[in-house]
Protein backbone atom coordinates (compact mmCIF):
# COMPACT_ATOMS: atom_id res chain seq x y z
CA UNK A 1 0.00 0.00 0.00
CA UNK A 2 1.22 3.24 -1.05
CA UNK A 3 0.69 6.02 1.61
CA UNK A 4 2.42 9.80 1.50
CA UNK A 5 3.07 10.72 5.10
CA UNK A 6 4.19 14.20 5.65
CA UNK A 7 5.02 14.82 1.82
CA UNK A 8 7.09 11.32 1.11
CA UNK A 9 5.29 8.61 -0.58
CA UNK A 10 6.10 5.51 1.13
CA UNK A 11 5.30 1.77 0.97
CA UNK A 12 4.07 -0.42 3.35
CA UNK A 13 2.23 -4.00 3.40
CA UNK A 14 -1.27 -4.23 4.27
CA UNK A 15 -2.31 -2.27 7.33
CA UNK A 16 -5.57 -2.68 8.57
CA UNK A 17 -6.10 0.34 10.27
CA UNK A 18 -4.32 3.58 11.25
CA UNK A 19 -2.83 2.29 14.44
CA UNK A 20 -1.14 -0.35 12.60
CA UNK A 21 1.23 2.80 10.66
CA UNK A 22 1.94 4.24 14.23
CA UNK A 23 3.11 0.80 15.29
CA UNK A 24 4.94 -0.08 12.03
CA UNK A 25 6.95 3.31 12.29
CA UNK A 26 7.63 3.47 15.39
CA UNK A 27 6.20 6.04 17.49
CA UNK A 28 5.08 6.19 20.59
CA UNK A 29 1.45 6.91 20.51
CA UNK A 30 0.84 9.61 23.28
CA UNK A 31 3.22 11.86 21.40
CA UNK A 32 2.09 11.99 18.06
CA UNK A 33 -1.06 13.83 16.82
CA UNK A 34 -1.92 12.32 12.71
CA UNK A 35 -3.85 14.25 9.90
CA UNK A 36 -5.57 12.03 7.60
CA UNK A 37 -6.60 13.52 4.43
CA UNK A 38 -6.84 17.06 6.05
CA UNK A 39 -8.97 15.03 9.06
CA UNK A 40 -7.28 15.07 12.84
CA UNK A 41 -7.98 11.55 13.70
CA UNK A 42 -8.24 11.74 17.53
CA UNK A 43 -6.36 9.00 19.04
CA UNK A 44 -9.06 6.96 20.25
CA UNK A 45 -10.43 6.82 16.60
CA UNK A 46 -7.18 5.24 15.73
CA UNK A 47 -7.87 1.54 15.98
CA UNK A 48 -11.38 1.98 14.22
CA UNK A 49 -9.71 4.33 11.37
CA UNK A 50 -8.70 2.33 7.99
CA UNK A 51 -6.36 3.29 5.47
CA UNK A 52 -6.45 3.45 1.51
CA UNK A 53 -3.87 3.24 -1.40
CA UNK A 54 -2.99 7.12 -1.98
CA UNK A 55 -3.73 8.45 1.55
CA UNK A 56 -2.50 11.44 2.95
CA UNK A 57 -1.31 11.71 5.90
CA UNK A 58 0.70 14.41 8.14
CA UNK A 59 2.09 13.14 11.49
CA UNK A 60 3.82 15.22 14.22
CA UNK A 61 5.62 13.81 16.81
CA UNK A 62 5.62 15.89 19.80
CA UNK A 63 9.31 16.34 21.85
CA UNK A 64 9.77 17.54 25.63
CA UNK A 65 12.89 20.26 26.41
CA UNK A 66 13.43 23.53 27.04
CA UNK A 67 14.85 25.72 29.56
CA UNK A 68 13.31 25.89 33.11
CA UNK A 69 14.13 28.98 33.74
CA UNK A 70 13.40 28.27 37.69
CA UNK A 71 17.13 26.53 37.70
CA UNK A 72 20.03 29.13 38.04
Amino acid sequence: MKLIINGEEREFGALTALSDLIGQLGLKPDRVAVELNRDLISRDRWTQTPLSEGDRLEIVHFVGGGIDRRRG
